[in-house]
């Protein structure tokens, strides 16, 4: 369900600059999973989270910071080239530290934050940088990727929200902060993959 949020389409015209920055989050257990971390599962030959990245390095987001923290290790291991990776030892406190542990990262150094979930790997390049442009175009603030009018994820925050998704507890992220915002909307993608995680090994199959 959308709410009361409203639904932008493009195309979006910026009407100014904005440096935009990644915020994947990769620290998770994969408790639905099982017993293997479903980031480092392979899809054509390639981890889940490398998959789930590339749509922001392509994108050209500047920088692409990484959280991650259960298997960590490994999960850096799997991870592309040209990210800059963070570690969150309270990753069991919920999806807020690492939301947390990822803005700090990007505060002082960015307009924006297009913040995503590392179990995404069918989302579209052309999806992230839609929601930057939207954003420059002064669309709204937060900015949620949507398809045929459901929200989904990621989601762009302006630098005005990170001392407020600093402050969140718990495991819903930026979500309340996004339904409560006066000036957040819905960006309509045509993507089905703002919508698609990988929870269980048959989440795996492509569209």
């Amino acid at each position: 369900m959308t709410g009361s949020l409203p639904v932008r389409s493009p195309p979006f015209r910026p009407t100014r600059t904005a440096s935009v920055a990644g915020v994947v989050l990769a620290a998770g257990t994969s408790s639905r999973y099982g017993t293997a971390n479903k980031l480092l599962a392979r899809i054509d030959g390639d981890p889940v989270v490398a998959r789930a990245l590339r749509p922001y390095l392509d994108a050209g987001f500047d920088p692409v910071v990484v959280v991650v923290g259960y298997d960590h290790e490994r999960v850096r291991d799997a991870l592309p080239g040209g990210v800059t990776v963070v570690h969150n030892p309270e990753y069991a406190d919920g999806q807020a530290s690492s939301v947390r542990t990822g803005i700090d990262a990007v505060t002082g150094t960015a307009d924006a934050a297009v913040v995503g979930l590392g179990d995404m790997p069918f989302l579209r390049t052309e999806t992230v940088r839609l929601l930057g442009r939207a954003f420059r175009a002064g669309a709204g603030d937060p900015l949620a990727a949507a398809v045929d009018g459901e929200r989904g994820n990621p989601v762009c925050f302006g630098e005005r929200w990170f001392a407020d998704l600093r402050a969140v507890d718990g495991d819903v992220g930026g979500r309340d902060l996004l339904l409560s915002a006066p000036d957040a909307a819905l960006v309509e993608t045509g993507d089905p993959g703002v919508r698609r995680d990988v929870d269980r090994p048959e989440d795996l199959r492509s569209p």
